[in-house]
């Protein structure tokens, strides 16, 4: 910026999992991102086509995004963008400089920043190789410390080099017991069937695994220690470790603890969440949780549209094949958000983000489930279309709020689950999807907590049935692509004048606006809505104590 003498500048990079261009700004005490698709605007351009864009006069080209101007308020009028290419001649990122002091960028200016961005290039590329390599040896040590199963090396002539602390755990024993001490005189009497293993995986140079084996751990009693010998039932894994050039380097051998714990353990978890399962272990019993919990979750609904019509082309064992499919591709999506999975019901799934273990962004995870959840269905409907099956819609509600979360149910049959209001306004929202023409909604008090940036709109006020304070209703748009929703901001920019309107009673006004709305995305079935069914009725009915507040009638 200073170098060119300009208002700005952006470092935008290319995010290859994304097909993104992301660049990284300062928010306050935190650091938060700018992305946009690297296709879009002067910087996709630029970033497709490797080539230099010099625009003295940026309204005056098709390429500019105006958008952007009118969603920060800064007027853009001249730009230079120069692609970051890398020693393989790949383009992994562009510079954009904005506003020249004084005029249009010259040829000279050009010149200059290409330079600059070379050695940018440089330092990018030097900076990656450095994290690569930290990154790799951060992960494997990090791997093994944190697995719960004993990994124990050898070299290549049998002695012990490394134990992590799981294994230092399992076989109850110090770094010094172990380390750097022959395997042979380490497993010893009733444990020498490992060396028998380790021996044949180190002639045959093939993998082996035994299973549900008897291995004892711990020692012997001595003057001054007693004794802690313990028999466990152990799986066990032996690996033979080569180099690139296959040369022998030695063998792994990593232990997994299958005692009554963990039996139960793992048990318990085929029939509920994991993380419940896991906090029930942790304790003396589960009682407290068991017993109820009195928290504040952000819970997500979701159901499948026009459910009978699918089961009625599809038959009971089709019907069954299809919700299997179904539910485990969006079971994914929550359970990789750290989502615990409450029941299915019917074709609906309930869920909830901060049971039985919360976290500080319980609210994001949830959001990022639905997001996930529609672009996956997205995904699977095209794979149902080419086999020539009907596509699957359905609806999604979140709500946060205060639930009560234990094990609910009789004596013979127990469930553990969540019951209260904020459970009923998350359903409530589902079904309201429907009339919404939506696929996401989430509440007022779900948006409030949110961490991140989201694309959404703000489309009501409502009171629920069965309520009398309205609650705010946001849409949820990022899942959009600009083939689904074209121009998105500029739609979102119309309804949202055209809500101010209707809020005020001002129909007129508010007609107007979403019309504009409709012209930015004809297929925008909720301005319709807005247009025929909310103003045009109610500039018919012209109510006296219009507070712009919409009443539910059902469920």
């Amino acid at each position: 910026t200073k170098m060119l003498q300009a208002d700005r500048s952006t470092l935008f990079l290319n995010d290859e999992k994304t097909n993104e261009l992301f660049s990284r700004v300062a928010m306050g005490d935190s650091i938060g991102e700018i992305r946009l698709p690297n296709h879009l605007g002067i910087a996709g351009a630029v970033f497709t086509s490797g080539e230099t864009i010099n625009i003295p006069y940026a309204y005056a080209d098709l390429r500019f995004n105006p958008a952007f101007d009118k969603q920060t308020g800064y007027f853009t009028r001249s730009i230079l963008c120069v692609p970051i290419i890398n020693k393989d001649g790949k383009t992994i990122g562009v510079t954009q400089t904005l506003n020249r002091r004084g005029g249009p960028f010259t040829e000279e200016d050009e010149q200059r920043l290409k330079a600059f961005t070379a050695q940018v290039s440089i330092g990018l590329e030097n900076a990656k190789l450095f994290d690569d390599v930290q990154n790799m040896k951060n992960y494997n040590e990090s791997m093994l410390e944190s697995m719960t199963n004993a990994v124990i090396t050898t070299d290549d002539v049998g002695k012990i080099v490394t134990c992590n602390a799981a294994g230092l755990k399992i076989l109850k024993v110090q770094g010094e017991d172990i380390l750097e001490i022959m395997a042979e005189d380490f497993f010893t009497g009733p444990n020498t069937w490992i060396i028998d293993k380790m021996k044949q995986v180190d002639e045959s140079q093939e993998s082996d695994l035994f299973m549900d084996a008897s291995m004892e751990v711990g020692s012997e009693e001595t003057e001054d220690e007693e004794d802690t010998r313990e028999t466990l039932s152990v799986n066990v894994t032996f690996l033979p470790l080569v180099d690139a050039e296959q040369k022998k380097l030695g063998s792994l051998v990593m232990i997994e603890d299958i005692s009554t714990e963990k039996r139960m353990k793992s048990t318990m978890s085929r029939y509920m969440d994991p993380a419940l399962a896991d906090q029930m272990m942790a304790g003396d019993d589960g009682s407290d949780m068991m017993g109820g919990l009195d928290t504040v979750a952000t819970v997500l609904f979701s159901d499948i549209r026009s459910f009978t019509t699918i089961t009625e082309t599809l038959g009971a064992q089709g019907t069954v094949e299809f919700l299997n499919e179904y539910f485990e591709i969006m079971v994914d999506c929550i359970t990789s958000e750290g989502g615990m999975l409450d029941k299915f019901i019917g074709d609906a799934i309930m869920a909830a983000f901060g049971i039985p273990v919360g976290h500080e962004d319980d609210e994001d995870r949830g959001l990022r489930a639905a997001i996930s959840m529609m672009t996956r269905l997205n995904d699977y409907n095209q794979t149902r279309l080419d086999k020539g099956l009907l596509a699957v819609d359905h609806g999604m509600g979140l709500n946060t709020g205060k639930i009560v979360a234990g094990n609910i149910g009789s004596k013979k049959r127990m469930d553990y689950t969540m019951i209260g209001d904020g459970v009923n306004l998350a359903a409530r929202l589902e079904s309201a999807c429907k009339q919404y023409s939506a696929h996401i909604l989430i509440s007022e008090y779900t948006i409030a907590k949110l961490k991140g940036t989201y694309r959404t709109r703000y489309i009501d006020d409502v009171v629920v049935k069965g309520k009398t304070k309205p609650v705010g209703v946001y849409e949820v748009l990022d899942y959009h692509t600009d083939e689904t929703f074209p121009n998105l901001m500029d739609n979102v920019n119309y309804f949202n004048e055209g809500r101010k309107h209707y809020r005020d009673g001002n129909w007129d006004k508010a007609i107007k606006s979403f019309q504009e709305a409709l012209k930015a995305n004809p297929n925008d079935k909720l301005a319709n809505t807005y247009i025929e069914d909310r103003c045009k009725f109610l500039k018919k009915k012209n109510p006296k104590d219009w507070d712009g507040v919409w009443v539910m009638t059902s469920k």
